[in-house]
Formats: structure tokens, C-alpha cells, sequence
């Protein structure tokens, strides 16, 4: 079975947490703080493999967690870093946050690695902390926590042309014919339900890949039948190829079902109608043919070339492929075909927090910063809760609060953690 998305849920690791020690030998008196840093936590990083054509192994596992650093040690020994994990997926995958859609990579060479979420900084151990004023402190940090989030995947195949056309227009059977694939074929629409990928030796080492994509339908930009399946797979392609049906024994006209692909193509995305586009009239070999042939050139009007063939028996193919070779050695290189947007390099101020009341009283404070800071602090050392409150301080969190209507004996939510509000 073909897959062309998936959903799954990241996390980098965790920092391991800085220690808190002091020296302790012989004949060293007062010997001062000792503790070393955690290490970094491991990332997970998007490998493009060439070798794979489908999402399917992420179907059957969503979780990728990559493991955390270890902690620090005494005598100023570091902990070890987290190992990386690796996540292989096809050439063409666009990686993406589900939550806001926001682009993070397009994956579109073999062993091309992106970072996808980045592991946490080893906490500081308490070494670090040591000053002029406090020579021998007694706080160390946590660990700083790895970025985690889902990750929606979509597969957008890297062909050179391709197969657009109605179901049953005969796609299937020419790619048979001009390559190794082969696809189910049967008289009745919707056969192919997943795109084919073919490989056409012209000789010389000339060659070129085509896809064979799903019947498009009346309204599949807006997602109807395949729809987006079908759509997302030709942003890819340098040319496309039109596959008309030029058999009297469908209903509809050619320059019909032409103008009905055409306008499908428009209103998903404008720039593909700005490619390359050959149309195939294909099952010349039927009756009635020849003279729907001569309606759709007057309807066309010269505006596209049309390449009279038969995928059963082969005729006008050699000289159809030799012409999309002619528009494959001009066209220009389609790769990255997601919009990215690139931040301004003025720097833009953004809230430091949100404070807010739930039904039941108590305060809800939503600020990444104050969650990462307060993460990283062991509530347990009372000289890191007052180096915790001095930072506070500093951001001006409690005057904030005091703004918002706090009173002394409310509750306060920053992230996991509870407090009492209190002068």
C-alpha cells in the first residue's frame, strides 16, 4: 500500500541536570564546588534515503523520543551527551508543525539531514554559580527540556513528468508501455489508486522518470475523490502530460475533459499551469477517433501540442517521448515548491507572558520563557527557588501580576507547576 502522509510525535532529549558537589580530598581544605555540567540532549533529525518510495513505517510507530544527556558528576566531570536519533524518510517528504503548519524542511535530496527537534542543554552544575560574593553555592540547574511537538509528513514524489488525466484516459497502460512499471490495469475507473513511478531509457544514459498519477475528478482541488493525494504529487513534475481519451464511446468531449484538468490544476496551485504541458490523445486506434482528434486541435487552437498515439499498440509514442525530452532539457529544476517565510532581522517585541483566570479563581500563566526557567530549577533547593525569584524579579513577573488583580493566597499555574502567590 502506498502512504503519502503521516502524523507523528517528536521529542528532543531532555538536558541531564547539573550536580551540586564540592571537593573532597586530603590535605585540600575548603575545597570549592565541584559539580559538572549534564549533557546536551540528543535531537531528532530527518535523514532523506532514497531508497524508500512511501510513509508507510510511520504508520505503525508515531513516537520518536530521543534519550536525554546524563546528568553531571563530581570533580567538575561533564555528563555525557544524548546520541541523536535518526529518522529515514523518503526523497520529496515536507516536514511540517501540525499544530501551526509551520514548514520546517523539505526534504528533497538523498542523505540530506535536518534537525526536527533539537535536544535540551545540559543544566550548569553548581561550579558554575560560584562568585566573589558566594564561593561556595549550593544550586545547580536542571536540564533544559527537548523540543517536542507533531509532526505532520507529506510525500511529494520527485518525477520528472507527470501523467495527468480522467480515470480509465489510459495513463496505466502507457506507463507499461514506455517503462518497467507495472501497474493493475482494468477496464473501469479509479484502477489506480496510487501513484507509479516509471523510469524511460531514451539510450545514450538519457533518461527520465514518469509518474503515473491518480484519475483526477470535478472538484478535486477542493479534496473531492483523491483530490489533494492526487494534486500534492504535481507540484513536483517539470512537464506535464495530458492523457486524453479519444474514444467515441465516452460521453464526454476531449477538449472537455482537457479544460476540466486544466481548471483543477488552476485552482490549486496557478504556477502549475505555468509548466510545460503536452497533451497525449491516446486510444487512436478505436473509431471515431480521428475525428474527435480534428475538434480537439480547432478547440485548442495551436495554444498546446497534441500527440496522437495508442498506449495498446504503441504507435506516436517514440516521437512523444523524444518531445518531452526537447521540454525536460529546458525546463528548469523544481525542488522547493513550499513557501518559506523569512524573519525580519528587525527584531519584533513579543508578550513575554499571558496571564489569565480559569472558572475556578485560579491564575493561568502561559510565557515559554518563565516555563523553561522554572524547569530547570530544582523547587527543592531553597537557594535555587531564591535565585528563581530573583530572575523573576528581574522580568518583572510579580509587578505583572500584581497588574493583573493577584491577590496574596491565590493560585498560580505557570506550565505544570502550582504556586501561592504570596509578597
Amino acid at each position: 500500500m502506498f502512504y503519502d502522509y503521516a502524523k507523528i510525535f517528536v521529542k528532543g532529549g531532555d538536558g541531564g541536570n547539573g550536580v551540586v558537589a564540592f571537593r573532597r580530598e586530603k590535605y585540600v581544605p575548603y575545597g570549592g564546588p565541584a559539580g559538572g555540567d549534564g549533557g546536551r540532549g540528543g535531537s531528532v533529525i530527518a535523514v532523506g534515503d532514497g531508497s524508500l518510495k512511501t510513509l508507510v513505517d510511520f504508520r505503525y510507530r508515531q513516537h520518536y523520543k530521543a534519550p536525554r544527556g546524563a546528568h553531571g558528576m563530581g570533580k567538575n566531570m561533564f555528563g555525557a551527551a544524548g546520541e541523536d536519533m535518526y529518522i529515514k524518510v523518503p526523497v520529496g517528504t515536507v516536514l511540517k508543525k501540525a499544530e501551526t503548519g509551520e514548514l520546517i524542511a523539505d526534504i528533497t535530496e538523498d542523505g540530506q539531514e535536518v534537525v526536527i527537534a533539537k535536544g535540551g542543554r545540559g543544566g550548569r552544575g553548581n561550579s558554575r554559580f560560584a562568585s566573589a560574593k558566594n564561593k561556595a553555592p549550593e544550586v545547580a540547574e536542571k536540564g533544559e527540556p527537548g523540543e517536542e511537538f507533531w509532526l505532520t509528513m507529506e510525500l511529494k514524489l520527485l518525477a520528472d513528468v507527470g501523467l495527468v488525466g480522467l480515470p480509465n484516459a489510459g495513463k496505466s497502460t502507457l506507463i507499461s508501455r514506455i517503462s518497467a512499471a507495472r501497474p493493475k490495469i482494468a477496464d473501469y475507473p479509479f484502477t489506480t489508486l496510487s501513484p507509479n513511478l516509471g523510469v524511460v531509457d531514451m539510450g545514450d544514459h538519457r533518461n527520465f522518470v514518469v509518474a503515473d498519477l491518480p484519475g483526477l475528478i470535478e472538484g478535486a482541488h477542493e479534496g473531492a475523490g483523491l483530490g489533494f493525494r492526487f494534486l500534492r504529487h504535481v507540484e513536483r513534475n517539470k512537464v506535464i502530460l495530458h492523457v486524453i481519451d479519444m474514444s467515441e464511446y465516452e460521453e464526454r468531449t476531449p477538449f472537455g475533459d482537457f479544460e476540466l484538468i486544466f481548471n483543477e490544476l488552476k485552482q490549486y496551485k496557478e504556477a502549475l499551469t505555468k509548466r510545460p504541458q503536452l497533451i497525449a490523445a491516446n486510444k487512436m486506434e478505436l473509431p471515431g477517433a480521428e475525428e474527435r482528434l480534428a475538434e480537439l486541435r480547432e478547440q485548442i487552437g495551436g495554444k498546446y501540442e497534441i500527440y496522437p498515439i495508442s498506449a495498446v499498440t504503441g504507435e506516436g509514442i517514440d516521437k512523444l517521448l523524444w518531445r518531452i525530452w526537447e521540454e525536460l532539457e529546458k525546463a528548469p529544476a523544481i525542488v522547493q515548491t513550499e513557501e518559506i517565510s523569512f524573519k525580519h532581522t528587525v527584531a519584533e517585541v513579543e508578550e513575554k507572558w499571558n496571564i489569565s483566570r480559569d472558572e475556578y479563581g485560579s491564575w493561568i500563566v502561559k510565557s515559554p520563557e518563565l516555563e523553561k526557567l522554572i524547569k530547570m530549577t530544582d523547587l527543592d533547593n531553597d537557594e535555587a527557588v531564591a535565585r528563581l525569584q530573583r530572575k523573576m524579579d528581574k522580568m518583572g513577573f510579580e509587578e505583572a501580576l500584581r497588574e493583573a488583580g493577584v491577590q496574596v493566597g491565590d493560585t498560580v499555574f505557570v506550565g505544570d507547576e502550582e504556586f501561592e502567590y504570596s509578597e
